[in-house]
């Protein structure tokens, strides 16, 4: 075998060498920035006497949330996605009306995202006790989403309390 033959052939191997590791570095880079923007969507409830209180949507994540799709269930029946005509007839149920804000499908969530999506203004264990029932033991608001980059298929799940 002569030099020549010898050093093509490391140069080969070191070529390959070089690609896989550029091929590695490249997916490593990719997973970064696809972490580096992922949104993490919370539902939480709050009950604060004389406060805001209800069902509030954070997005404590780096990026926002585009959503794909929620689902509104009360009493193990299925009323429909979070939007405004659902939302409506959960509220229509209740002798006193909460504040709602909706979403609709592709709808993005911005980082920094802090809302309550059902809530009354002033909180009162006595006259709000149909709400809490409602919030805490009958609905269960599940809401599917993704960031920018999309196919993650996040979820984000309030349960009633049992």
């Amino acid at each position: 075998m002569s030099a020549e033959t010898v050093t093509a052939m490391c140069a080969v191997v070191i070529a390959v060498a070089s690609l896989v590791v550029s091929v590695y570095q490249t997916h490593a880079i990719r997973q970064h920035n696809r972490h580096s923007v992922r949104p993490i969507l919370q539902l939480h409830r709050g009950w604060p006497p004389g406060g805001r209180a209800g069902i509030r949507l954070i997005n404590s994540g780096l990026g926002p949330a585009v959503i794909i799709d929620s689902t509104l269930t009360v009493d193990d029946e299925v009323i429909g996605a979070w939007n405004a005509a659902s939302v409506d007839r959960v509220r229509d149920r209740l002798p006193v009306r909460p504040s709602a804000v909706t979403f609709n499908q592709g709808e993005v969530i911005a980082t920094d995202y802090e809302q309550y999506l059902l809530s009354v203004a002033s909180y009162d264990p006595q006259s709000h006790a149909e709400v809490d029932d409602l919030i805490n033991r009958r609905l269960t608001l599940k809401i599917r989403y993704e960031s920018l980059y999309g196919g993650e298929g996040y979820t984000a799940v309030l349960r009633p309390i049992r």
